[in-house]
């Protein structure tokens, strides 16, 4: 099985996909489904998981970042792991990055407490766009992410979700296996 912990974009669909249009016709770009937006808040991996165990984790960091909902405004773009080197090409997160990594380390340190890894690079609030496969167009994605600023909405935030990662040949597929509100 294997899982992550989110926060949904729901409601902005639409919008992320206007985002994404200038880098869907790109070689070398594949461009993630709007529909499975979200934003990664820890990923646990593939394994045999103790899901009361993992439920419980979850649970106490909700209550131990002590967030109450908040907005969430996404916008600006950026790239992993750099410019120079892109991998991925994704969407920001202004209004609300206090709150999620509040909530990023809260998990952190409760999932690291069941055995989990440890994030080895900083907590960067963002909702995947597109992932680079070769540098075909990377001169375009470069421009693209210098010379635009573009913003996709606010959403209110009131839960973290525990998903259900699936891979197929069509691309991920995402279930909620719990929420978790705050």
């Amino acid at each position: 099985m294997r899982l992550f912990v989110s926060v949904g974009v729901d409601g902005l669909e639409e919008e992320i996909a206007a985002v994404q249009e200038p880098l869907r016709d790109l070689p070398g770009l594949n461009p993630t489904d709007p529909e499975q937006a979200h934003v990664t808040m820890k990923f646990l991996g593939e394994g045999d998981h103790d899901l009361e165990a993992l439920t419980d984790a979850v649970e106490a960091a909700v209550k131990g970042a002590d967030v109450e909902p908040f907005e969430a405004r996404f916008e600006g773009l950026g790239v992993f792991p750099s410019l120079d080197y892109i991998s991925v090409v994704w969407l920001g997160v202004d209004d609300g990055t206090e709150a999620l990594t509040d909530l990023h380390r809260a998990l952190e340190l409760e999932t690291t407490a069941l055995g989990y890894d440890e994030e080895s690079h900083e907590f960067t609030p963002h909702v995947t766009l597109a992932r680079m496969d070769h540098a075909a167009a990377k001169e375009d994605v470069q421009r693209y992410v210098r010379e635009e600023d573009p913003e996709a909405g606010t959403r209110r935030v009131e839960e973290l979700r525990l998903v259900e990662s699936t891979l197929t040949p069509e691309g991920p597929e995402y279930e909620t296996l719990e929420r978790f509100e705050f």
